[in-house]
C-alpha cells in the first residue's frame, strides 16, 4: 500500500503519512560565505553563513529579519577547498520562505532558488 503524503512545494519537502519528512532533493551541511542582498533594500548588503543547501534551496544564518514571500538575491561563494580550484561565486534570486530563530539567537532563513549562475570569482551580489 502506497503511503499517503502530503507535498509542501515552497520548501521541496515530502511529509510522510509516518510524520518523517523526505526532501525532494539532496541537501549539503556546508557551511559556505553568503552575501545576501533585499531586492526591496538594494544599497543593503548582508554577509551570512550557509547551513545546508542543495540546488533547490538553502538555509543560511543571518543577523537580520527576513520577510517570508520576500524576494532577495545572494551570492554563494564556494572556496578552494570545495572546488580544488579558484573561489566560484554562483548569483542566485529566490523567495523566503520560512524564517525562525535560533538558539545563537540569529535568525535561520530557508529560501527556495528561482535561478542561478556562475559567475567570477571578483564579481559582486550588486
Amino acid at each position: 500500500m502506497l503511503a499517503l503524503r502530503q507535498i509542501s512545494e515552497a520548501a521541496g519537502v515530502i511529509f510522510m503519512s509516518d510524520g518523517s519528512e523526505r526532501r525532494e532533493a539532496r541537501r549539503f551541511n556546508m557551511n559556505l560565505p553568503l552575501r545576501v542582498l533585499s531586492r526591496e533594500t538594494k544599497d543593503r548588503e548582508l554577509n551570512a553563513q550557509t547551513r545546508d543547501l542543495s540546488y533547490q534551496g538553502l538555509y543560511f544564518l543571518a543577523e537580520a529579519d527576513f520577510e517570508v514571500g520576500s524576494e532577495i538575491d545572494f551570492v554563494i561563494t564556494l572556496p578552494q577547498q570545495v572546488t580544488q580550484s579558484d573561489d566560484v561565486n554562483i548569483r542566485c534570486q529566490g523567495k523566503i520562505v520560512r524564517v525562525e530563530t535560533t538558539e545563537s539567537g540569529r535568525m535561520g532563513v530557508a529560501a527556495k532558488i528561482a535561478r542561478y549562475e556562475f559567475l567570477p570569482a571578483a564579481a559582486t551580489a550588486a
